[in-house]
């Protein structure tokens, strides 16, 4: 691991990016402060140190937002779908317009270097495009019953207001996922983001106004209280559909508050992703992979590698390849030029990530790069190689969720296979072969939503996204991503028979 000391940032530029940004709740298309006044700090995780304060938001400003939601429903779902697409393309543009200080933004409020940053500014616009697309492609059908009494006109219309949840990993990008498809499909909103990160979503909605985004389809509120602004909005009736991302956990919590009301659901929970490397893999392609599914985010995603089952007889070369490329890394804060890894969100964390492997150490693994927490300001730590790895470490159980790659061997097929489905989770898999029987044959046995064949990059806009078992519900992307925002709707037509006369 080397450490990184210039920067490209100036203070100057910094204060300019986060002053642009509006530090309120966005309510009926107004920026509001919280009711009671309340404000919370956000801070940047690779000092410590405190970037600014935003709006917190109270229950009765939940409310609010979603009153406005509601109250802009009929009106906004009555828009042309041309109209809708025109917005989202504009908005699509501007964000791509305002990449570097999006870009900046993003870095100094969740920590990822610039340049991973700027791929997510052109992940996080492409929903929009995507789905600016999917807007006036929204179809229906026509049809006769089978004893030819009726006619049967589908159509698709909107679920109605939608609650959005989104973390702080991808902030922009996991806005415009939901946000998109929301509105393509005609759907209100009230925008929940993480507390750690609100100023990509204060933002976004700033740009959406400018696109021309009627007042009170999107809201955003803020807070720090969760659980008191969320339950109520979930079991009083206004919310039609909720789209969360976040873990697992919490998933199952918001599952039963839905419960009362029979609100529709749509969720992307954790991942424990299986990264297979068989002995017939390029294992050049293989490290490779690893390093994207790994590191990407700092390890800090769901779809992050996070059990690595190496055949053994590949298994020594490749542990050694992935530790010299993941000691090589710079580490330091993301503004800084040379910086490849941020600091980790939290303090938490890092604890979290340096406990598992720890945890992993007493039981045998042995550390060949990284593994130790370092000295200085900020969440930093360093990229990790463990092998030896005991199945029943507590890493190959929970989501690490930072820069720890934990390798396990195995011999056959079958065995790897049960070792990568013997989890809870099923969001993404990864393997690696040069066999492309093998390959297909193992992605279909494999109990997961997504699949990377010799790729560690599965991700994509015009992919339906998502997970099987306690990893979601639903997908989010692709051409069936806006079918989580529409119902069907049918409408029976007698036939009337056509009397001898010519008349009906």
């Amino acid at each position: 691991m080397t450490t990184t000391t210039s920067t490209s940032t100036s203070a100057v530029d910094t204060v300019s990016v986060v002053e642009t940004v509006p530090k309120q709740l966005f309510i009926g298309g107004s920026w509001q402060d919280a009711s009671d006044g309340g404000r919370f700090a956000v801070d940047d995780p690779a000092t410590g140190e405190r970037l600014c304060g935003v709006a917190d938001a109270s229950p009765a400003d939940g409310q609010r937002a979603l009153d406005a939601a509601v109250s802009a429903q009929e009106a906004w779902a009555a828009t042309a779908p041309r109209a809708r697409s025109e917005i989202l393309r504009r908005a699509y543009e501007i964000i791509l317009e305002r990449r570097e200080e999006l870009a900046l933004l993003m870095t100094l409020e969740m920590g990822k270097p610039l340049a991973e940053a700027r791929g997510e500014v052109g992940y996080a616009a492409e929903f929009f495009r995507w789905f600016s697309e999917e807007a006036v492609r929204i179809e229906g059908g026509f049809t006769r019953t089978p004893d030819g009494a009726n006619r049967v006109l589908v159509m698709r219309q909107p679920v109605g207001p939608c609650l959005l949840i989104t973390p702080w990993n991808f902030p922009l990008a996991m806005g415009t996922r939901k946000i998109g498809p929301a509105i393509a499909a005609g759907c209100t909103m009230v925008l929940k983001p993480a507390p750690q990160t609100p100023l990509s979503s204060l933002a976004l909605a700033g740009i959406l106004t400018e696109a021309g985004l009627p007042e009170g389809v999107l809201n955003v509120v803020t807070t720090t209280d969760a659980a008191g602004v969320i339950e109520p909005l979930l079991r009083g009736g206004g919310v039609r559909k909720l789209s969360f991302t976040g873990s697992t956990q919490v998933g199952r919590l918001l599952l039963a508050q839905c419960a009362d009301t029979v609100v529709r659901t749509s969720m992307e929970l954790g991942g424990n992703a299986p990264f297979i490397v068989f002995e017939d893999a390029d294992l050049d392609r293989a490290v490779e992979g690893a390093m994207v599914a790994k590191m990407r985010n700092m390890g800090e995603a769901c779809t992050a590698a996070n059990r690595f089952f190496v055949h053994s007889a590949v298994a020594d070369a490749f542990a050694a390849r992935l530790a010299e490329r993941m000691s090589a890394l710079a580490v330091g804060p993301g503004t800084q030029p040379a910086s490849q890894v941020g600091p980790l969100i939290d303090a938490a964390g890092r604890a979290k990530a340096d406990g598992l492997v720890q945890d992993a150490v007493t039981r045998g693994a042995k550390v060949l790069t990284g593994g130790e927490v370092p000295d200085g300001p900020g969440h930093f730590y360093p990229p990790t190689v463990i092998t030896e790895v005991r199945p029943d470490s507590e890493l190959m159980r929970a989501e690490i969720f930072g820069p720890v790659a934990a390798i396990l061997t195995f011999d056959t097929e079958d065995e790897v296979v049960r070792a990568a489905n013997d989890t809870e989770w099923g969001l993404v898999g990864y393997l690696f072969t040069r066999d492309l029987d093998r390959a297909l044959r193992v992605g279909e046995r494999l109990e997961t939503g997504m699949v990377g064949i010799n790729t560690g990059l599965v991700s994509n806009p015009a992919a339906p996204f998502g997970g099987v078992k306690q990893s979601g519900l639903g997908r989010e992307g692709g051409r069936v991503g806006i079918d989580e925002f529409l119902e069907y709707k049918y409408l029976a037509i007698p036939v009337v028979p056509v009397a001898a006369d010519g008349r009906g």
